[in-house]
């Protein structure tokens, strides 16, 4: 819950509520097609979804690096510290599901590869403010692209 506090209060204020909420329900799609397919403990919890945003928030940091300047390197160094820490030491522990964060990770970096914000500044000081330049048509376009591809794998792993 402290993951979901401090990665989605953040997220959601620059994804928008709708955007948000479509990011964190297709991570944890595609982390429970991830554990489905390579596991065969049950998957319990949100950390799938969890996973699904750290992997946006380091899609989103890439992708608006310009407006970060001096804070891109440090925020992109602790967004792989946190996933390396869970994925190899915490997940090493028995009965965590490493798949189920890696499909929730994977959901997230290609919903955000499509679909999330990307800023640009327009106006002139002290009238400037940040615009979204990123079409409705393209959160379509990358949520559609998580359902195929996790969807196409969730059947394919019901039929083999």
């Amino acid at each position: 819950m402290y993951a979901l506090l401090s990665f989605g209060t953040g997220l959601e204020r620059s994804f928008g509520h709708g955007r948000f909420l479509l990011l964190y329900i297709l991570g944890a799609f595609a982390g429970n097609v991830a554990s489905f397919l390579f596991t065969d403990a049950n998957s319990l919890g949100a950390s799938t979804a969890v996973f699904g945003l750290l992997g946006a928030e380091a899609i989103f940091l890439v992708q608006n690096r310009k407006l970060f300047a001096g804070q891109f390197r440090n925020a992109i160094g602790n967004i792989i510290f946190i996933a390396v820490i869970n994925l190899f030491f915490i997940g090493s522990f028995p009965g965590i599901d490493n798949w189920g964060h890696i499909g929730g990770l994977l959901g997230g970096l290609m919903f955000t590869s499509f679909a999330g914000p990307s800023y640009a500044v327009e106006g002139i000081y002290p009238a400037y403010h940040l615009v979204d330049r990123r079409p409705f048509s393209a959160v379509l376009v990358g949520a559609g692209m998580v359902v195929l591809v996790f969807g196409g794998l969730a059947m394919w792993g019901m039929v083999r």
